[in-house]
Formats: C-alpha cells, sequence, structure tokens
C-alpha cells in the first residue's frame, strides 16, 4: 500500500490541473481527481506492471471525465443558488492578467473536445505522443493530427479580431 501511495501521489498535482482544465471547476475537478484515485486504489492490481503509471492515471480520469460530460448533457448541469459559489455566478475581472487568463481559456474552450484534450495533455501535461495515445486509447497518429489542428484552430482563434473591438465604450451622438 505504500509503494502504491508513493508511486500515485507526485502524478495528483497534474491529475488536478487536468481535470480543471477539463471541466473548468475547481470543486468538480477536485471530485473528479478524488475518483480517478479511488478507482486506481481499488483496481491497483488490475494495471499493466510494465505500462506506464501516469498514462494508466491519466486515461483514468479522462473515460470519468468523458462519462461525466454525457451524464451532464443528458440531465443537465444542476446547482442551487445556495451552494453556488460567489466566483462561479460571476463576477467581472479587475486586473488585466485576470483578462487574459480568461481570454486564453475561452480560446481553449472553443475547440473541440478531442483536440482540447490531446493539447492539454501534451503541451500542459508534458505526456509524450505515446502517453496521450494510450491514456486517450487511440492511434499515435490520430494524437499527433489532432495536436496539429488544435495547434492550428488555436493560432486562428489568436489572430482573430475581438468580437467587440471597441470593448464598452459607449458612443456619443454630438449635436447638429
Amino acid at each position: 500500500m505504500s509503494d502504491m501511495l508513493h508511486r500515485i501521489e507526485p502524478v495528483i498535482p497534474a491529475l488536478r490541473r487536468y481535470a480543471r482544465a477539463l471541466v473548468r471547476n475547481h470543486a468538480a475537478a477536485d471530485d473528479l481527481v478524488q475518483d480517478c484515485l479511488e478507482r486506481a486504489v481499488s483496481r491497483w492490481d488490475q494495471r499493466r506492471e510494465d505500462g506506464n503509471l501516469r498514462s494508466w492515471l491519466f486515461a483514468i480520469l479522462h473515460n470519468l471525465a468523458i462519462n461525466q460530460f454525457r451524464r451532464t448533457a443528458t440531465r443537465g448541469q444542476h446547482v442551487t443558488i445556495d451552494e453556488a459559489h460567489e466566483h462561479e455566478i460571476g463576477q467581472n475581472a479587475v486586473q488585466e492578467q485576470t483578462m487574459i487568463y480568461q481570454e486564453a481559456l475561452s480560446k481553449l474552450a472553443r475547440l473541440p473536445d478531442e483536440q482540447r484534450a490531446v493539447l492539454l495533455l501534451i503541451a500542459v501535461e508534458d505526456l509524450t505522443y505515446a502517453e496521450a495515445a494510450k491514456a486517450l486509447n487511440i492511434p499515435v497518429g490520430t494524437v499527433m493530427s489532432r495536436l496539429s489542428r488544435a495547434r492550428e484552430r488555436l493560432q486562428q482563434e489568436i489572430e482573430k479580431p475581438a468580437d467587440n473591438p471597441m470593448g464598452n465604450v459607449v458612443q456619443l451622438r454630438s449635436k447638429p
């Protein structure tokens, strides 16, 4: 049991980052990681000894997230106003860095799920193509093509002019 904990523990921060990027909610991401760890511990004897532990954990997390997305799409997301945190209800960004961060997340969210997952695993979590392919249960060539398309599409999103270039500037009419 101690060996298992020593092997899993260093991967937890990366799992949390990936989960937060997927579900875009800190509490839901933490729940997803907890479910992933619970499943990994309960099925520890089912993993391959020669396999990569990191990609196995990411595969578990990814599959749990997909199942959660499917349930949410079927049932819809329900949050009572009493359970919602103030930051989840929404507030305007007060610092430029926060606005840039939100814009980057927004552009990332516009990517198709398959492309976003590959991009996050490769670029953020620093998995190899083979590890990402194993985690997503797809061929390495598919990982490479999805990554290429994701990078290209993200570049297009970044270069695209803003929807409202004037921001919140109010146009005033002058008197004739």
